[in-house]
């Protein structure tokens, strides 16, 4: 596979919608190295996933997010370093997060979510998707179940004593109570999310619904993934491997 067809793959799994509403939400940092045998892909830029990419021979690393601009200096380090690496890096955010195999609905396959009623999608603001359980689950068994397959130790908040039946999931930084009402409006017992702020525990808790969060990385890894398994079926001469993230957003204390 080289740049163009990897170019031309990306329009084909998206729509033209959703690629001509988030035009400046997606794109590549470097193009450098034409012919793409391996990809690596992570939610984040960094200095380590470069480092990472170039000791296993990867020539496009695919990320969620691009080194952000309020990161000051990290998107000009990354540049300098994949132009001496000779790597390619292709990023997309919005897309990813608003398609019907993106971030959101990743997650909820992967903890179990049998029955995805919605996927999320923009409407002047990120609406969560909705799923359910075909057999309802119990409260801690699905905390054991997300922090399992996370990596990570997850908080959560039990605001009723009924099994899980319906959850709303909008990973990443799915946190505002605006976001969590619409969930309670379509029925949801549950909340997911990847950032939580006093606001988000405050309302989970006042209006009664179960609140899990996990990390903004972890919860959006696997939409990222779902993308390469994507490419892979479209190009069976690439490898395709996972760059490793800490879980940095974990206060050890």
């Amino acid at each position: 596979m080289n740049l163009e067809q990897f170019e031309t793959s990306i329009k084909k799994l998206f729509t033209k919608e959703l690629l001509k509403e988030f035009d400046d939400d997606y794109g590549f940092t470097n193009k450098t190295n034409d012919s793409i045998k391996r990809i690596g892909y992570s939610t984040n830029l960094s200095i380590e996933v470069i480092e990472q990419a170039k000791d296993n021979h990867v020539d496009l690393i695919l990320t969620h997010h691009d080194a952000w601009d309020f990161i000051f200096g990290l998107k000009e380090a990354c540049l300098e370093k994949l132009k001496e690496y000779n790597i390619s890096h292709f990023w997309i955010h919005g897309p990813l997060d608003f398609i019907q195999f993106g971030t959101s609905t990743s997650l909820m396959r992967v903890i179990g979510v049998d029955q995805i009623m919605k996927h999320s999608i923009y409407d002047h603001r990120e609406i969560p998707g909705i799923g359910e359980f075909s057999e309802p689950v119990d409260f801690k068994v699905l905390v054991q179940k997300m922090s399992t397959e996370l990596g990570e130790p997850i908080r959560n908040w039990q605001n009723h004593n009924k099994l899980v039946k319906r959850v709303g999931v909008l990973k990443g930084a799915g946190h505002s109570s605006n976001q969590m009402k619409v969930a309670l409006e379509d029925g949801c017992d549950t909340y997911i999310t990847g950032e939580a702020t006093l606001y988000t525990i405050q309302y989970a808790q006042f209006v009664g619904m179960n609140l899990l969060v996990g990390s903004h990385t972890f919860t959006e890894i696997y939409g990222v993934e779902s993308l390469t398994k994507k490419l892979m079926e479209i190009h069976d001469d690439i490898e395709i491997i996972q760059l490793r993230e800490e879980h940095f957003e974990l206060n050890h204390g």
